[in-house]
């Protein structure tokens, strides 16, 4: 399976399953942060499910053009966490969690669309297909994005909170630094030889299992 050639038919496909995946991501932050006793999100109005309230722009776009990207992060007050580096690992692994789980549910529901294929129409049959299809890939690329170790993302929360505290803290001490390491593996494609593999190899499994 290949990432899709986005033309203006298969972006606008591309679109319901992209702004699903990102919202789902960030209420799923939301709501293991409340979990743990932080109501930040929930009275900022982010365990909405409006996509409107977590698109980032860029985020956005660079997940449309180019298969990796984010969304507005949901606001976390650790203050609230009885053991703020612990409780915040969790809630990290709640967002690419999420987006894995989208992904096998995605997975299922293309197979099931196959097995019913003849029962359908093509008018409706090609665009639920190829969206189908879309958020698998959309959402096991966000999965693996949100898992590098790179500061803000959730990578860098979930190693925090399996270092020792004191390595944990001087290793969030770079966070400043995240968003400009983060530019610049993207400008420079590193990104893409670094996760398109890993992609890969993690769709080809997951196919494996759910679609053989």
């Amino acid at each position: 399976m290949n990432f899709p050639n986005f033309d203006i038919q298969q972006l606008l496909i591309s679109i319901p399953p992209l702004l699903f995946a990102l919202t789902l991501h960030e209420v799923a932050h939301g709501v293991a942060a409340l979990h743990f006793g932080d109501p930040t999100a929930k009275n900022a109005g982010r365990l909405s499910l409006n996509p409107l309230r977590h698109l980032d722009p860029l985020g956005t776009i660079a997940l449309l053009l180019v298969n990796f990207g984010w969304a507005k992060p949901v606001p976390v007050n650790p203050r609230y966490f009885k053991d703020p580096l612990k409780d915040m690992l969790w809630v990290a692994l709640a967002g690419p969690v999420t987006n894995l789980l989208l992904a096998i549910v995605s997975l299922i529901l293309l197979k099931f669309l196959v097995v019913i294929s003849g029962s359908l129409p093509r008018s409706i049959l090609l665009p639920m297909g190829s969206m189908l299809q879309i958020s698998f890939m959309m959402n096991v690329m966000l999965c693996i994005f949100n898992f590098l170790p790179i500061p803000p993302l959730d990578g860098s929360r979930i190693l925090a909170g399996i270092l020792p505290r004191e390595a944990a803290m001087k290793y969030l001490h770079y966070e400043r630094y995240g968003m400009l390491i983060l530019l610049a593996l993207m400008i420079t494609g590193v990104f893409g030889i670094i996760l398109q593999p890993i992609s890969v190899a993690v769709r080809y499994m997951l196919y494996s299992v759910i679609a053989s």
